[in-house]
């Protein structure tokens, strides 16, 4: 590790190759923590390159526990955080509503790094239990029409980074790689980015498989349709943006995304709005992820339908059924 810091310290970049054999040998434990946080460091001070988060996520996937969920063709629906937003778990709540308007969900997850509360937090602290063996993911997807893989179970790479993550606090490279390396390979993707760079990258990795993908970065700065300011939109049939008027909905304001401070506080909101109980903001900003990601599974739906499918699922609580039949099967 010595010689790759040493060389990273003098602004040079990784080839594909090199990237993939040094998460590799972290995945294998060659390094210690202290090495590991420095070699996370080097990226935080400077900008990935494509070539470089092509070999990380190609290690990463060669050396996850895959599971095969195709027979569901599932859809996976994932931010990569770090946006340092603090919002409350939108792209979770998504999830759930997706699963509720019948289109089967595959989602990844894990504890949150530079947030109070990732998706893996709260969904532990509401008693979901996470998975490994293929059968039960395959029972809850069936069931429950969604399923959650807990990304530290599937990623022995995960192992060793994620203590040095949790004490450093910032969003690293591997914020950039969750939404690309769920171990089911779902063909069906909306995948939110905290950077308009990191989106070009996402395209570049995504429109080469075979895949239907929406890219999504809120315009100033969130990992999803924040219905705060405008969003761009990369997908299989070009780029756009969309703002709330697009979706029939209001604008509002970052005051009203608000995640709480702890775990606990987290939950509760992701229950009241489970509950059908949430605010219009709180409301409005999940059905516009879900309009979003329901065009994305089926691209021939009008926006506007793709909103009356998810209010449906939402505050018809058809979203909550495949939550507490989820929770059940855990």
């Amino acid at each position: 590790m010595k010689d790759i810091l040493e060389y990273l310290y003098q602004h040079r970049t990784l080839s594909e190759e090199d990237a993939g054999q040094v998460l590799t040998d972290i995945a294998e434990g060659k390094y210690n923590q202290a090495q590991i946080a420095s070699f996370l460091t080097a990226f935080i001070m400077r900008n990935i390159t494509l070539s470089e988060l092509k070999g990380f996520r190609n290690a990463l996937l060669s050396l996850c526990h895959k599971v095969d969920l195709s027979e569901f063709d599932p859809m996976d629906l994932c931010g990569t955080g770090g946006d340092g937003k603090n919002t409350f778990n939108i792209s979770t709540l998504t999830s759930f509503v997706v699963a509720g308007a019948g289109i089967p969900v595959a989602k990844h997850g894990n504890y949150g790094v530079s947030s109070v509360s990732g998706s893996s937090n709260v969904l532990e602290q509401l008693g979901i239990k996470f998975p490994t063996d293929e059968s039960g993911l395959r029972e809850q997807i069936s069931e429950a029409n969604i399923c959650f893989l807990h990304a530290p179970l599937f990623h022995p790479a995960m192992r060793h980074v994620g203590p040095v993550r949790k004490e450093l606090g910032v969003k690293t490279f591997f914020n950039m790689l969750g939404p690309l390396v769920n171990p089911a390979r779902p063909s069906v993707q909306m995948a939110g980015v905290f950077d308009l760079g990191l989106a070009r990258m996402y395209k570049y990795l995504l429109q080469d498989e075979n895949v239907k993908y929406s890219i999504v970065h809120a315009l100033d700065g969130f990992d999803e349709v924040s219905l705060t300011a405008g969003c761009k939109v990369i997908a299989n049939s070009g780029e756009y943006n969309l703002d709330a008027a697009d979706f029939g909905l209001t604008k509002v304001n970052y005051t009203e995304l608000h995640g709480g401070d702890t775990v606990g506080e987290a939950a509760a909101i992701f229950t009241k709005i489970l509950d059908g109980k949430g605010s219009q903001p709180q409301n409005e900003v999940v059905l516009a992820n879900a309009a979003l990601a329901i065009r994305t599974y089926r691209p021939e739906t009008a926006l506007i339908d793709a909103i009356e499918a998810a209010r449906e699922s939402l505050l018809g609580l058809k979203a909550k059924k495949a939550f507490t039949t989820l929770k059940q099967l855990s």
